[in-house]
């Protein structure tokens, strides 16, 4: 006997027929002889409706009171789900968050896990239950409602199975799998039956809209091994786990995009000790995360520095750079540019094979599409590119390193 944790989005359980065919599910993995906990989400778009009721009262509501607000999505759909296993016969019990013993920090609305205590879990399912535990939220030590931000169900769902020591965590989505790229770019794209965690890290911080990957950090942090396949059938999906040396023979695991990126580069700055850390301080202090970064000094002693991040926080990080700026330099200036996205190449392989760079460049160049910035790490090879040519720039390397083929 397993002890399977299932992790289900909102749109799985999206409807109360939708609802059945997870329950449905539920007890077929319970039949088969395993013990079932699921996470899961809010109902497809009671979220947005909820943050849309609360604007009602102001642009700002208080982050708290959001907090009990969100959470009560999740309780709706734990208790439905609960209900539709009771009319299968399945002993079955819904647990919020807290019940779980999610004890959770930070700020509200993008609260961090910092513990569980599973004993009500373990106790349950030692009576014969199968639970049904709300994703995306947990509680503070002072007892208050915490939601966990995006990406929070999948956190859950981790962190659950971690907690409880399940066999495996099965992560189920309407898509069936880790694919070598986007299948709606690129038609060839192929399911990968494996990948490491630090590829799927790599990808899922480039684009790759399977997982968050703070929720891959955690599965990589506790060694939880999890299965990322569909919800709509029963075929096998995408197991990601420790990297074995068998997987170093796949220079290149796959390519991922962003889009709706923007640069920011600011000048004139003067070439001394901490004026990197006066800049990037006062982004962090607002909240603003940037991705790829390139710094440099001019001939006449003065450097530049540029950087990207996602183009809706470009108004906030002009605002929270122009204070800093007026104080480091008068001559300090600052340059945006928007309408970019991001091409990233991941594969553990890279550290024993040479010329993937070149391999990818000239992929690009054949196809006359230009780069600007070019950023890497010991497994990614990231570059921005203008958006309108990212998808062509996507199939340009895909087809490059024969993504569509699988290794011999």
């Amino acid at each position: 006997m397993a002890l399977i944790v299932q992790k289900y989005g909102g749109t799985s359980v999206g409807t109360i027929d939708r609802m059945r065919n997870v329950a449905a599910r539920m007890k077929r993995t319970r039949d088969d002889g395993n013990q079932v906990v699921a996470v899961v989400s809010a109902m497809s778009g009671i979220t947005d409706k909820l943050i849309g009721m609360a604007k009602e009262f102001g642009d700002s509501p208080a982050e708290r009171e959001l907090d009990v607000l969100l959470a009560t999505g999740e309780q709706q759909s734990i208790a439905l789900v609960s209900m539709a296993l009771h009319e299968l016969g399945v002993k079955a019990l819904s647990v919020t968050g807290r019940q779980a013993g999610i004890r959770t920090s930070g700020s509200h609305t993008r609260g961090r896990i910092e513990d569980i205590d599973p004993a009500f879990m373990k106790k349950s399912l030692d009576e014969g239950n199968s639970l049904v535990v709300a994703g995306f939220q947990g509680c503070t030590l002072d007892g208050m409602v915490h939601t966990l931000g995006r990406g929070g169900s999948d956190l859950t769902a981790i962190a659950v199975a971690a907690a409880i020591k399940a066999d495996v965590c099965q992560i189920l989505t309407d898509v069936d799998g880790v694919y070598t790229c986007d299948p709606r770019v690129v038609k060839n794209a192929r399911k990968l039956p494996e990948i490491s965690y630090d590829e799927m890290l790599e990808l899922a911080s480039s684009g790759a809209k399977i997982m968050q990957s703070r929720s891959v950090e955690f599965a990589k942090k506790y060694g939880v091994v999890f299965e990322v396949r569909s919800s709509l059938n029963d075929n096998p999906g995408t197991m990601v786990l420790e990297e074995h040396p068998a997987m170093e023979n796949v220079v290149i695991r796959g390519v991922s995009i962003e889009r709706s990126q923007a640069r920011v580069t600011i000048t004139n700055i003067p070439d001394e000790p901490g004026m990197s850390g006066k800049i990037l301080g006062a982004l962090a202090d607002a909240e603003i995360n940037i991705d790829m970064i390139l710094s440099n000094t001019a001939s006449d002693g003065l450097a530049r520095h540029s950087f990207t991040m996602h183009s809706n926080d470009l108004g906030r990080a002009q605002a929270a750079l122009k204070p800093v700026l007026a104080d480091i330099s008068e001559g300090a200036k600052v340059e945006t540019e928007a309408g970019i996205a991001k091409l990233s190449c991941v594969g553990i392989g890279m550290r024993s094979h040479s010329g993937v760079a070149a391999t990818m460049f000239k992929a690009l160049g054949a196809q006359d599409i230009n780069i600007g910035m070019i950023s890497t790490s010991e497994i990614k090879i990231a570059v921005t590119v203008d958006e309108t040519r990212i998808e062509d720039a996507a199939r340009a390397v895909h087809d490059a390193f024969h993504l569509d083929q699988a290794p011999a």
